[in-house]
């Protein structure tokens, strides 16, 4: 579906609710300049608001409650009406919704891929042993540490200039962070090397924008099908859901990553211990019209090989 679009149902307003970092504020612009170019007699704006993990960068997101803290005061302004929308990078979502909200769109995903910044070094292979890597991933961080015991992973949290400025002032010797965002900024020059999913499987959702709105606006939910990609939101949906069966958060080192092959999907996910030092993966493909099935198959044979023991041990 494209074009303007100017029914008598169509909306009179949209307000979006966003994170105010600059990465939040383009993902809401670019989701507001397509509403616009749908509904041109409607009005847009962006809501911006600080949620508590933008207020609390001092503490690993781990340790204060993960994902949630970016969303709490959002959802917030969605059960008010202060804002109809909420706009979210998808991995950055809880893998549980409350009942009350819905994610009614799922963008067409830019590049899901972890990227390696550095103004010193090629790649990770290149760094000697006792490097400064900064990340705020636990992801990212037990990877790192499963090839390259030799590192020293660093915590590194902010927005993502912040923590470029942070690598600039020396304070690392080098930095992951999500290639989409660094584009998404126009900082693709700042990308040392995209890091294949091989070698560093992203985030369940990485690379997709999501859209939620309260669930029983059954209004807002057709006018934001325009936005929705199918393909993306199949995949997402299987990396998702194999998070959920394995309790994934910010205080499990989960990776996921789908990717269409004809009428199929090929689903590939881990789970390990923060250092490295056991991670179970595995690879599955399945039918594309059932792509939580395939998450949660996946998860089970990753249980079955040892993954339900690193789990038990990150909640002792």
């Amino acid at each position: 579906m494209s074009g303007a679009r100017a029914r008598a149902d169509a909306p009179r307003r949209i307000v979006i609710a966003s994170r105010e970092s600059a990465l939040a504020l383009w993902q809401a612009r670019h989701v507001e300049a397509r509403l616009a170019a749908l509904y041109p007699d409607a009005e847009t704006r962006i809501l911006g608001l600080t949620t508590e993990g933008d207020r609390r960068l001092e503490v690993p997101l781990a340790a204060i409650g993960g994902k949630g803290l970016f969303v709490k005061e959002i959802e917030e302004a969605l059960m008010d009406g202060r804002a109809d929308i909420a706009v979210h990078s998808v991995k950055d979502l809880p893998m549980n919704l409350a009942g009350e909200f819905a994610l009614a769109a799922v963008s067409e995903r830019e590049d899901p891929r972890d990227a390696f910044v550095s103004n010193r070094y090629a790649d990770l292979s290149a760094l000697p042993a006792g490097a400064r890597v900064g990340t705020s991933s636990l992801r990212r961080e037990c990877q790192l540490r499963a090839r390259y015991p030799g590192l020293r992973v660093e915590p590194l949290r902010g927005n993502v200039t912040t923590r470029l400025r942070k690598l600039d002032a020396g304070d690392y010797d080098a930095v992951i962070l999500a290639a989409a965002g660094l584009k998404r900024l126009g900082l693709e020059d700042r990308i040392t090397r995209l890091i294949p999913p091989s070698e560093s499987l992203p985030a369940p959702g990485q690379g997709a924008l999501g859209v939620e709105c309260l669930a029983r606006r059954a209004d807002l939910i057709e006018w934001l099908v325009a936005l929705h990609h199918a393909a993306t939101a199949r995949c997402v949906a299987a990396e998702r859901a194999f998070s959920r069966a394995l309790s994934g958060s910010c205080n499990v080192p989960l990776g996921a990553y789908a990717e269409a092959e004809g009428g199929e999907l090929r689903l590939r996910g881990f789970v390990g211990a923060p250092d490295g030092s056991r991670v179970v993966s595995g690879a599955l493909k399945g039918s594309a019209r059932d792509p939580e099935t395939l998450g949660v198959t996946l998860a089970a044979g990753l249980r079955a090989q040892g993954a339900g023991d690193i789990l038990a041990a990150l909640q002792a």
